[in-house]
């Protein structure tokens, strides 16, 4: 399966592509992980959703095509160049929201409603401030992360990250996970109840 096979892919996702790469941002989402992104956004109406990591707007995108008008979608990046980028497309949508920010200070820092559904796709969130970022996911929740299977990309030593990752997510009593040998590698967790 390649992604021209990938159904219903949003109407601005190769303005964004091209906008990305005239940038020089050249690591984006894949399809694939963005057909499932905008899924599982489907499957929450009316949710509050948190991407870590805006980069060229690519996952974005797929999120904002599942959701319903009564959704809002936190989206955070650390780079002014990327933020500006893809946010100037999205003007008109009030239930989107850029912020501008070092990842690990503003997860430390926020103090709003839970998520119902966090994208790590950056540092932050995925190989640190793990617990502070899955404190903030509401009972019954997804966590996803991708890139977990190794990448032309990572730096000498990274697999070592990834494991140590996967490994911790393992050992958490309050988290069902999903580990999928597809894509880019994608791990989808779902938070439970914590009856203690």
């Amino acid at each position: 399966m390649n992604d021209q096979s990938i159904v219903g892919v949003p109407a601005l996702h190769p303005v964004l592509a091209a906008n990305a790469q005239s940038i020089g941002f050249a690591v984006s989402a894949d399809s694939q992980v963005g057909s499932l992104l905008k899924t599982l956004v489907v499957s929450k109406p009316g949710a509050n959703l948190l991407e870590l990591g805006t980069g060229g707007g690519l996952s974005l995108i797929w999120m904002i095509d599942g959701m319903d008008a009564a959704a809002k979608l936190t989206t955070i990046d650390h780079d002014p160049q990327l933020i500006e980028s893809v946010q100037r497309h999205f003007q008109e949508n009030e239930n989107v929201e850029f912020i501008c920010a070092d990842g690990r200070e503003w997860i430390k820092n926020y103090a709003g409603a839970n998520f119902d559904m966090i994208f790590a796709d950056a540092w932050p969130g995925k190989y640190s401030e793990i617990d502070e970022v899955l404190d903030l996911l509401n009972t019954g929740g997804f966590y996803v992360i991708d890139d977990m299977i190794a990448q032309p990309n990572w730096p000498e030593g990274h697999q070592k990250n990834v494991d140590r990752l996967i490994r911790y997510l393992e050992t958490r009593t309050d988290l069902n996970i999903t580990k999928l040998n597809w894509s880019t590698g994608v791990v989808i967790a779902a938070k439970i109840k914590n009856e203690n």
